[in-house]
């Protein structure tokens, strides 16, 4: 698919990530204007809330857009989450009959502050990247052990926290936890020392089920995806998670990009998940290309100095898709709600460079990291800003999330000790 030419005349630039063909849904307001839905269209934001009070978008006999999330929407169905593409790239075409009638309706972006681009129903969390499953447990139990026995087979998870999840931009405190380190008889209640990032893509439930469903049907109720960061106390993690898994290590914060790209949009990027020792079980067989050849980036910045880039790798990298993550869930009869997130887990390739998270990175703080600035870095500092970006790349287009960033400010004083 090639460039998709829009009147707008900054979204035909090829390296511009809110091109026609892209139209990513987030949440927007402008000086004290309550926050309403919006749609990326290069570097403006058409007002979904007064085009529809304006009868240009009419997809229902109530409003869909004048509320700050897109659940709305998302409750509707495939076939009109497809009516509302279409009719947008009628409005914004070159060319568009109602271009008159549109225009005064654009907002610059650089004026707009973003919101979270939906209610977060609940949140779960994989592990389903197998480089950085294989890093890990290779610096915890050795190459020969380091994948469990079951990775290979099902897509393993944990239910992470809703309330945590945070749109890009919103500053992350350093948490506090219990943490043990080898040299302590007793564990000892600290500040995180070892705070991580996970670089990660998140998919957005959008048709609920209420029982097991095929992998087909889970692709079908994904409304979309965005960046995903999953921060990680992995000091925090290290002394809690045995038997059960993270808990408190991850319940900081997720950060998300702020806008929804859809399903729609990603069509012509997809690609086949990597070649597999064993054979999946039905019910997670995969029935087609269900993965995404989106290029992502981790960048690095400390308190007032530039960025590195500190990551390079690819979404293709998973082991399971979005859409075999989403039926695996499904398969004890779980209900799936609409505005469900799922959190693909690290995405990492097979070199160093490749690596999403630090952890990796620095080989559990091993092999410190030289940054452009000279500094290094095994973890995160206070005052450090993260970056994730992605962009899938067509031919004279790029389809971007917007960037998901993140500044990790010091720890609170101890709140027990007050």
């Amino acid at each position: 698919m090639t460039l998709k030419k829009s009147w707008v005349a900054s979204a035909n630039d090829p390296k511009h990530p809110f091109p026609l063909n892209n139209l990513p849904y987030g949440v927007f307001s402008t000086g004290d204007d309550e926050p309403r839905c919006g749609v990326a269209i290069g570097d403006m934001i058409l007002d979904l809330a007064a085009a529809e009070a304006e009868g240009l978008v009419a997809l229902a006999d109530y409003p869909l857009f004048d509320v700050p999330y897109w659940n709305d929407l998302m409750e509707e169905g495939p076939a009109v989450w497809a009516a509302l593409r279409d009719r947008l790239t009628a409005l914004l075409a070159a060319g568009a009959k109602q271009r008159d009638a549109v225009e005064p309706l654009l907002v610059p972006m650089a004026e707009a502050t973003l919101h979270m681009p939906l209610v977060v129903s609940e949140y779960t969390d994989f592990y389903a990247g197998r480089n950085h499953a294989f890093n890990v447990g290779t610096m915890f139990r050795g190459p020969e052990n380091a994948l469990p026995p079951n990775w290979l087979h099902i897509p393993i998870g944990y239910n992470g926290r809703a309330s945590s999840v945070v749109v890009s931009g919103t500053p992350v405190r350093r948490p506090w936890g219990q943490l043990k380190s080898p040299d302590h008889a007793l564990p000892a209640f600290l500040p995180c020392r070892r705070f991580d990032i996970e670089l990660e893509m998140g998919a957005i439930v959008g048709t609920p089920s209420d029982g097991p469903i095929t992998v087909q049907e889970a692709d079908d109720h994904i409304f979309g995806y965005v960046l995903l960061n999953d921060w990680s106390a992995r000091d925090i993690q290290a002394w809690e998670y045995q038997p059960l898994g993270p808990f408190q290590a991850k319940a900081t914060a997720t950060s998300i990009s702020p806008w929804i790209v859809t399903k729609a949009a990603l069509e012509p990027f997809r690609t086949d998940t990597p070649a597999r020792e064993f054979e999946l079980l039905d019910h997670l067989k995969d029935c087609g290309p269900m993965l995404y050849d989106i290029e992502l980036e981790v960048t690095m910045a400390p308190e007032g100095k530039p960025a590195t880039t500190i990551a390079r790798t690819n979404y293709k990298e998973m082991y399971y898709s979005a859409a075999q993550q989403l039926a695996h869930h499904t398969t004890s009869g779980c209900p799936m709600n609409v505005g469900d997130l799922l959190g693909s887990g690290t995405i990492s390739g097979a070199t160093k460079p490749e690596r999403g998270s630090l952890l990796e990175l620095s080989w559990g703080g091993k092999e410190p990291l030289t940054l452009d600035t000279g500094e290094t870095r095994t973890f995160i500092e206070d005052g450090d800003t993260l970056t994730l970006t992605g962009a899938a790349r067509g031919e004279g287009y790029t389809i971007g999330f917007g960037d998901c960033v993140g500044k990790v400010l010091p720890a609170l004083e101890n709140p027990y000790q007050r």
